[in-house]
C-alpha cells in the first residue's frame, strides 16, 4: 500500500488525482497539467515533496564521512550553503543523487529521492565506520514543500522575516514561516527560482493553507508530479531512474563535474571513476526536439533516419509547454548528431538535436 505525505487530506480536498510514486500516494495532478506547468512558469506552483529523503550527519568528522562516502568534496562546503552531489557504488555506478546542506559546522543533512532514501542512509552508515560521525534518517519527521516561480519570494516574503533577498542559490537558513519553525532553502527542481522548506510532520498542512491563502493574489496554484516532471525536463535536469542509475556513472551522464578528485583521501568509487575521467562516453545525454506532434517517451530507441540503426534511447520525453513541441532527453551515440529520429511504435519521427537545457528563465 502507498504511503500517505502529511498532506494527503489536503491534496484529497483538492480534488487532486492520487498515485503512488515510489511507494509514495502522490498528487499527480490537481486539474490541468498544462495550467499548473505555466502557473510555475508565469507566477508560482505550490508542491508537496515531503516523500524526500532527510538524512542528518552530525558529529565532529561528518564532513570527512561524507567526502568518504559521496563524490563531492562536502567538508569544504560552507555552513548555510548546500551542493549537488551523488552517491556512487564501489564500480562508479550512481545510486542516487542528493542535495547536501552544511547547517552548522558538525551537522549536515543529506536530502535523497524517495526511492532511494532507505538505501541512501544504510549506505551513510556503512561508510561512516571508522569515522567520529553519527547517521540519523529523520525523513519521518519532516515534510517539504516547495514554492516555485518568478513570484515564489514575494509570497514567501508575506509569511517570513527571514533575509529571503540575501539567500543565495544553493544556500539554506532556519527561519519561521507563518509559524512554524522551518529551514528555507533555495535549490529547485523547476528551472525557476523558488524556495523549499523543511518543516516537521505535525506543521504540513497549517503552512500549506498559509501559503495558499498568501499566494491567492500572485496566481499560485498547486502543482503535481506531472508539472513538476514536464518542468525538470524542459530545465534539462536528471530524474533518478531515467537519466541516472546504478548502470550509469556520473561521467556517463554528463555530470562529472561534482565528482571531486581533489579532494582529501579516498571515496567509495574512486578507483573505478578515475580511468573514466579522460575518457569520452560512449553515449552522451542529448536533447531532443520532435519535429511533429508525437511524443517520444522514456524506453522508445533513437534511430537513424537513413537506414534504423538504433543509436541511442529515449530518456525522458514529453510535451513543452514552454516550447510548443515534444522534447526529449535520450542518451545517444557520441558520434551521432544529426539525421535522427526517434521509433514510436514502428514510426521513425524526425526529430532535431539541441543543446540542453531546452528552457532558461530570464535572469
Amino acid at each position: 500500500m502507498s504511503r500517505p505525505t502529511p498532506l494527503r487530506e489536503v491534496h484529497e480536498s483538492l480534488g487532486a488525482t492520487l498515485t503512488d510514486f515510489a511507494g509514495w500516494l502522490m498528487p499527480l495532478r490537481y486539474g490541468s497539467e498544462s495550467a499548473e506547468h505555466n502557473a510555475v512558469r508565469t507566477a508560482a506552483g505550490l508542491f508537496d515533496l515531503s516523500h524526500m529523503g532527510e538524512i542528518f550527519v552530525t558529529g565532529p568528522q561528518a564532513g570527512e564521512a561524507l567526502d568518504h562516502a559521496l563524490v563531492g568534496h562536502l567538508s569544504a562546503l560552507e555552513p548555510g550553503r548546500a551542493r549537488y552531489t551523488m552517491i556512487c557504488a564501489a564500480d562508479g555506478g550512481v545510486l542516487d543523487d542528493l542535495i547536501v546542506y552544511r547547517l552548522a559546522d558538525e551537522e549536515f543533512m543529506v536530502v535523497a529521492n524517495a526511492s532511494n532514501y532507505p538505501r541512501v542512509a544504510a549506505e551513510l552508515t556503512e561508510r561512516s565506520t571508522g569515522f567520529d560521525a553519527e547517521i540519523d534518517d529523520r525523513s519521518d519527521q519532516y515534510a517539504l514543500i516547495a514554492v516555485q516561480g518568478p513570484r515564489a519570494q514575494e509570497i514567501l516574503a508575506t509569511l517570513t522575516d527571514a533575509d529571503l533577498v540575501s539567500l543565495k542559490y544553493y544556500a539554506g537558513l532556519p527561519g519561521t514561516v507563518a509559524g512554524a519553525e522551518a529551514l528555507i532553502a533555495r535549490t529547485g527542481y523547476t528551472g525557476e527560482d523558488g524556495f523549499e522548506l523543511f518543516v516537521a510532520a505535525a506543521d504540513a498542512v497549517p503552512l500549506w493553507q498559509e501559503l495558499t491563502k498568501a499566494g491567492d493574489a500572485y496566481g499560485l496554484r498547486p502543482a503535481g508530479l506531472s508539472a513538476r516532471d514536464t518542468l525538470r525536463l524542459e530545465a534539462g535536469m536528471p530524474l533518478y531512474g531515467n537519466e541516472l542509475n546504478a548502470g550509469l556513472t556520473p561521467f556517463d551522464a554528463g555530470l562529472g563535474r561534482v565528482v571531486r578528485f581533489d579532494k582529501p583521501g579516498d571515496f567509495v568509487g574512486r578507483a573505478a571513476l578515475v580511468p573514466l575521467k579522460d575518457i569520452p562516453p560512449r553515449r552522451r545525454l542529448t536533447g531532443l526536439v520532435a519535429r511533429g506532434r508525437r511524443v517520444p517517451r522514456h524506453g522508445y530507441p533513437v534511430v537513424l533516419l537513413t537506414d534504423g540503426t538504433v543509436v541511442g534511447e529515449v530518456t525522458s520525453g514529453a510535451p513543452s509547454q514552454s516550447l510548443g513541441k515534444p522534447i526529449a532527453m535520450a542518451y545517444v551515440d557520441t558520434n551521432v548528431s544529426e539525421g535522427l529520429a526517434v521509433d514510436i511504435r514502428g514510426s521513425h519521427e524526425p526529430v532535431d538535436v539541441v543543446d540542453l537545457p531546452f528552457y532558461r528563465r530570464s535572469k
